[in-house]
């Protein structure tokens, strides 16, 4: 029952991540672009402070949870006396949700400050020019959770 409750917390902390990247590059992004520079900027500031808070928060619980389902399985593994090779899709899905983290770091303790600092001075180029840098970064990100999330299916992985 303990491993169930870590696998839908790191599940449903991928589809808010993932989710929310979806949401603001096909739909938020294209949206606010009809609107002037100063509503766009503040516009995206706000929704992106907000979702890059409840980010910190999923990766954390991805983090956290995913190491306890391994190690659990370890564990019990080496426990019965049998030996345990993690499988190719928990290798790809480990390092690329690692590497997706350190990106989630950069965008969120580098660019967006960015941002907030263009927001604050009223400087719409530059706020534009760090959405323009946070919007490249998201789709690597998108792109590496996507690749994560096939590899992890297509591997049957539990």
């Amino acid at each position: 029952m303990f491993y169930a409750a870590l696998k839908i917390i790191h599940l449903l902390a991928v589809v808010v991540w993932l989710g929310g990247m979806v949401f603001t590059h096909f739909f938020l992004r294209p949206a606010a672009a009809s609107l002037l520079p100063a509503q766009r900027v503040a516009l995206m500031h706000g929704v992106l402070g907000r979702f890059f808070t409840a980010v910190l928060w999923a990766t954390i619980l991805v983090l956290l949870s995913g190491v306890s389902m391994i190690g659990r399985i370890v564990l019990q593994t080496v426990q019965s006396g049998a030996h345990f090779n993690l499988p190719l899709e928990w290798w790809t899905m480990a390092a690329l949700g690692v590497f997706m983290m350190g990106i989630f770091g950069v965008i969120r303790f580098v660019l967006y400050p960015r941002l907030t600092r263009a927001f604050a001075c009223a400087d719409w180029s530059a706020g534009a020019a760090a959405l323009v840098s946070i919007r490249r970064w998201v789709v690597v990100n998108l792109v590496l959770g996507v690749v994560i999330v096939v590899v992890t299916l297509l591997g049957g992985s539990s």
